[in-house]
């Protein structure tokens, strides 16, 4: 059974048609806790998809502006790993 503090780490994979490109070079991107550090995150890959990261870079998103009828407010703020695997490895999401 995977570990439960792995799964709240990683959120969810980006599937967009850059990240798909990104792919070909063994690099994912995923949706991860905005609190989790590249320490933390290389360990979680590693651990629930048993592959070797060799590099992690991170990014914040901001929060946009959204309007339903005259209701404005924000979405969520949050941040992506994009993660490059060693050579040969792959993840498969599905």
């Amino acid at each position: 059974m995977k570990d439960t503090k792995y799964l709240e780490i990683i959120k969810a994979p980006v599937i967009t048609e850059k990240s798909e490109n990104a792919k070909m070079d063994g690099k994912y991107t995923f949706k991860v806790d905005p609190k989790a550090n590249k320490i933390e995150i290389k360990e979680a890959i590693e651990k629930l998809f048993n592959v070797k990261v060799t590099e992690i870079r991170t990014l914040n998103v901001k929060p946009k502006k959204r309007r339903v009828g005259r209701y404005t407010g924000l979405t969520n703020r949050t941040k992506k790993a994009i993660v490059t695997l060693a050579e040969g490895q792959t993840i498969d999401l599905g």
